[in-house]
Order: C-alpha cells, then structure tokens, then sequence
C-alpha cells in the first residue's frame, strides 16, 4: 500500500489517500507556528502527493483553516479532499475590561494555553441546525473555498442528543444539496462514536487516539460496527499526541503528560521495533490501516520536515515478525489484525 492510494469513505463518491494531514498543530498548538511554516507544510504534503487534508474551527481558532484555505485554494479544486467540522462556532473572546478583543488580541481563558497564536477568537458550543450552518460558511470563508467534501460533528461528547436530533440531520441535508460529499463524527472516545454509527447517517467516523498500539479500544464495538454497516474509519492520533513518536519521560499522552504504565509501555514497543531496525513511529502509523474498517490515517504536522517523515514512515518496510513479536511479548492483543 502506498500513501498516495485512494479509497472511498463509505458508500459517498469522496475519496481520501491513505495517507492524510492533520492540521491541528498548524493553529499554533502549544507552541508557534507561523504562517510561512504553515504554508511549507501544506505545500509539502501536495508535492508528496497527500490530498486528504483535515481541519477544524477549534484548531488556533480559526487560524489552522485561514492557513490551509490560503495553500488548498490555489491548487485544482477537484483533487483533494478536504474536511473541517462543525459544533463550535467563533465568538470575540473577552478582554480584561469586559469587552471583545480585536483581531489578533488575547485570550484569556484555558483556550489561550493550548493554541500559541491567539487570534481574538475564542470557541462557543452550537450543535443547533443555524449553529451548524453558521459554522460551515464561516468555515468556507476562512478557507476561501465554495465547499469542503466532509463534515465532522466535531466532540459531541456532551451533546449527543442535540447532535442527533439537529447537527447529523442538518449534515445530511448539505449532503443530499451536494454542498458535502460525506457526513461524519469526530470524537476521541470510541464508544459514542459506535452510537453514531448505527443512526445510519455517517459515511466516516474520525477515531483519534483510540486504535492506536498503545489504545486499542475502539476494536471492541466501533470498527467491527463500522464495516459491518459500511462506514469508513478515519484513524487520528496514532502518535497519542507524542507518546509514540518519541516516548521518553515527559512525553505526552491525550496531550497530558503520559502516566508512567503508559510510557512503559511505549518504551517496551519502542525497544521491539529497535530489534528490527525499525522507527516506532513507522509501526505507529501503520498499525491501523490493517483493519479493513480503516479508510486512511491522518499525522498531525506542523512543519514540511514533519510531513516528509510521515510519509517516509508509512512507506517504512517492516517484516511480518516485528507484528508477531508484539503479540507474543503481550503488547498487542491476539484479536488485534496485523499487518
């Protein structure tokens, strides 16, 4: 398989490689970005060939999809694919003296300590029907761009019988306008997703964190669910937000930092993979694909040389045995598909 391939989510006409961006870390996540980085990643991943990109208003509040829209904006229309989401919208964030800050002004609140690059912008919960339309053409403005191809209901954790009743039906309606080509939900737990998947409207499900080497939750219900009812599982998170990429002590997991059972067991898989001469990283994100029910794997970017190494690790070799190794030494479960 090469990263480049392409396969359909669901039963819609959209098709993802299998290799796909994440674009969160492009909002400024924990640390600064810049708009010429933001720009060099998004252009790297187009001359990798990647053309499954995905997005969302949460990401720097609104600064993940202004970079992307002013790269993907430029390029043919009809050879990528792109998502964003839906269940936030945007408010002026509040300033110390009670009113709004301008563009580009600060945010005081817990937001401003996950992205970098505040924007004036600060997120508000809207699963409605108008809350949902609101977000998507807010969302096609910051991007510069008519339509993007999925929607992701974006953390309905709190909100799922609002998110039923309005946000998946307002979806399927854009869809059956042709203004999106796919419905789904994005979440980082497995559970509700598998809840989502039998209301019979979803096309994908973006699973973050939960089928992963060290996480495999969501083979339980979730992906035997997903392929019995033709819903393609898009697999996020497979680094856990750092923990497999580098698991050394401070190391981040679910973007806290990673409790010491779970960095054990990072460093046991790392230290399997390094017996075979193999990066951890390379087993981290081709481990899910395995599954049949897995349409493509989104990396989390920041920089051109963070999606060159994505690339290069999906197209790692890794010998059969480093798989059988994992599952003899009790790292993976037997039920586990391998490679």
């Amino acid at each position: 398989m090469r990263h480049t391939d392409r396969t359909r989510l669901g039963g819609s006409d959209v098709e993802v490689t299998r290799l796909g961006l994440g674009l969160a870390p492009l909002g400024g996540l924990y640390r600064r970005v810049g708009d010429e980085q933001a720009y060099a990643a998004v252009e790297r991943g187009w001359a990798e060939g990647l053309r499954y990109f995905d997005t969302a208003p949460l990401y720097g509040n609104g600064l993940s999809e202004r970079r992307a829209g002013r790269v993907l904006a430029g390029k043919p229309r009809d050879e990528f694919t792109l998502s964003t989401k839906v269940g936030r919208v945007l408010e002026p964030a509040p300033t110390a003296d009670g009113g709004s800050a301008p563009d580009g002004g600060g945010v005081a609140d817990q937001n401003s300590t996950i992205w970098a690059e505040p924007t004036g912008a600060e997120p508000a919960w809207d699963f409605t029907a108008d809350g949902v339309l609101r977000s998507y053409a807010e969302s096609l403005d910051r991007l510069g761009l008519d339509r993007v191809d999925v929607l992701h209901v974006h953390d309905p954790d709190e909100h799922y019988a609002q998110a039923v009743a309005e946000a998946l039906p307002t979806l399927a309606g854009l869809r059956e306008q042709g203004r999106i080509g796919a419905v789904s939900v994005g979440m980082n737990q497995a559970e509700m997703l598998a809840d989502f998947v039998r209301t019979g409207h979803l096309d994908s499900v973006l699973l973050a964190g939960r089928y992963t080497l060290l996480d495999q939750s969501g083979l339980a219900e979730l992906l035997p669910s997903a392929r019995q009812r033709g819903v393609s599982v898009i697999a996020a998170g497979v680094y856990n937000s750092g923990l497999l990429a580098d698991p050394r002590p401070g190391a981040t997991y679910d973007y806290t930092a990673a409790p010491a059972p779970l960095l054990a067991r990072a460093q046991a898989l790392a230290a399997v993979c390094a017996r075979h001469d193999v990066p951890l990283r390379a087993a981290a994100v081709q481990f899910p694909l395995a599954h049949p029910a897995v349409a493509t794997v989104l990396v989390g970017v920041r920089s051109a040389e963070e999606v060159a190494d994505a690339v290069a690790m999906f197209g790692h070799e890794i010998p059969g045995q480093l798989w059988r190794d994992l599952r003899r030494e009790g790292l993976l479960p037997e039920e586990v598909p391998l490679p």
